[in-house]
């Protein structure tokens, strides 16, 4: 597919939508039906968009609140507004693809996705909105998942309201594909998986943590390379939970190298050269890139997939732990 970047309209973003409601949303509320059947703008848009009028119901205006027969059609009007407070900021991008409806991006460590508390600009949404003004119509800024703060790798933006129900609707279905590489402590098994629910942690309110009751987060993972007291593993998602690589693999007791929130406690091997144990104790981050992504194209149906090359800093410091290794080394 041509990645060069494509003109485009707005057209598809406001276009009204028609809806037909089925038997199974009877008696429910109209506002919970209509977030069910367009998830790509959230609850309280939608809500607003009724209040407004810009919502009919078989050609009346309805209420949030109203319950639904289930034979309805509904005529959706959607009423696209500036992106809030958040500022275009001319933040570097590295883009690895773009067209009319994508953009496919490697995250630098240290860039925050969203604007929050203690991090209210320099974010990753900043930087889309200096380079495509437009996204600012987009739920999100067209952002559909996020990487941690000092996690790098590849990230997928919606440029187009078709874009963008797309891309929910195959993270809903888990069929997007998403490849990370893991420089953990410790020799875990050469493969497996790991089937915990993720909530927050009970005691630590910044953390995570597997906990009965919490959401269901399967991660799979195999081993790479072996080295004398740490292993390169490649994960793939199946959910995506916050911190979810980090949680799973500290769950396993083989934290990621560098985790300063689950894995503070792991020690230098004491038989590591200066050179390396140096450079274990210095890694400023955690271990963590996500390097692959696979999806279908909104538009064409095709399959597209993207890899970045490992980070230079993993990269560094793999070199190290292999040449502290030396024949011990193994890769899998």
């Amino acid at each position: 597919m041509d990645s060069r970047p494509h003109d485009r309209t707005r057209d598809e973003d406001s276009e009204p939508r028609t809806l037909r409601l089925r038997p199974e949303h009877a008696g429910r509320r109209l506002d919970q039906v209509l977030a069910e059947l367009l998830p790509a703008f959230s609850r309280s848009r939608l809500r607003d968009w009724i209040e407004q009028g810009r919502v009919s119901l078989d050609g009346r205006a309805p209420r949030p609140k109203d319950r639904v027969r289930g034979a309805e059609q509904v005529l959706v009007r959607p009423l696209l507004e500036p992106a809030g407070d958040c500022l275009p900021q001319p933040i570097p991008l590295r883009l690895v693809f773009e067209d009319a409806h994508l953009l496919v991006i490697d995250k630098p460590a240290g860039l925050v996705v969203h604007p929050a508390a203690g991090h209210p600009d320099g974010t990753l949404q900043n930087a889309l909105l200096h380079h495509d003004p437009r996204l600012g119509d987009l739920p999100r800024c067209g952002i559909v998942h996020r990487l941690d703060k000092e996690t790098t790798g590849l990230m997928v933006v919606a440029r187009s309201l078709l874009a963008h129900r797309s891309l929910v609707a195959q993270l809903k279905a888990r069929s997007v594909k998403r490849e990370y590489r893991a420089l953990v402590v410790g020799q875990p098994a050469a493969s497996g998986r790991v089937d915990a629910p993720i909530g927050r942690h009970p005691t630590r309110r910044t953390a995570m943590a597997v906990v009965a009751g919490g959401r269901p987060a399967v991660s799979d993972y195999r081993v790479l390379e072996r080295y004398s007291h740490h292993s390169l593993l490649g994960v793939r998602l199946h959910t995506g939970r916050t911190h979810q690589i980090r949680v799973h693999m500290a769950h396993l007791r083989h934290p990621l190298v560098g985790d300063p929130l689950y894995g503070a406690g792991s020690r230098v091997a004491a038989d590591a050269g200066g050179e390396l144990a140096a450079a274990l104790r210095g890694f400023p981050r955690q271990a963590l890139q996500a390097i692959g992504l696979g999806l279908i194209h909104p538009a064409s149906a095709e399959p597209m997939h993207w890899q970045v090359p490992l980070a230079a800093d993993l990269a560094a410091l793999r070199a190290l732990l292999q040449q502290e290794s030396g024949d011990a080394a193994t890769a899998t």
